[in-house]
């Protein structure tokens, strides 16, 4: 199958950076599937669960990412994110704290910046809920 270059890099750390058949993003309008020689755009990336079909997994790969944007030039794609984790590197418990942490700070009346801010707090928490209890564990 045909391949493209991939790279994923988060505020902290590349965290991939090699080949890819398929890679599914989290955009606002929908899921965004990249294959090789992919035309060329930028897309905004949301947060949510990004998912990767490498050459060598006979499986799709989960990753919760925050969000960001994609760049898709000449048959290679970079991922540029605030957070890309693995399931296995998610604390469940720290997310669930965070979620419902954000979700009291909801019921209470706060100014629309901080609104915006305990909305984008609870998304990254209830993704990471999601991508680790997918029980999806991997060595990439």
């Amino acid at each position: 199958m045909n391949t493209f270059g991939l790279k994923v890099i988060a505020s902290d750390r590349v965290f991939y950076d090699g080949r890819c058949e398929k890679l599914i993003i989290p955009a606002p309008d929908g899921g965004k599937e990249i294959l090789a020689n992919h035309e060329s755009m930028v897309i905004a990336v949301s947060v949510g669960d990004a998912k990767m079909k490498l050459p060598d997994k006979p499986d799709w790969v989960d990753v919760a990412v925050g969000a960001g944007f994609a760049e898709v030039v000449n048959n290679r794609v970079i991922l540029l994110v605030d957070t890309a984790e693995r399931p296995s590197e998610i604390d469940a418990r720290r997310a669930q704290e965070a979620r419902e942490r954000a979700e009291e700070q909801l019921r209470q009346k706060q100014s629309i910046q901080e609104y915006y801010h305990t909305q984008a707090s609870l998304a990254r928490a209830m993704n990471r809920l999601k991508v680790e209890s997918s029980g999806k564990r991997w060595n990439i």
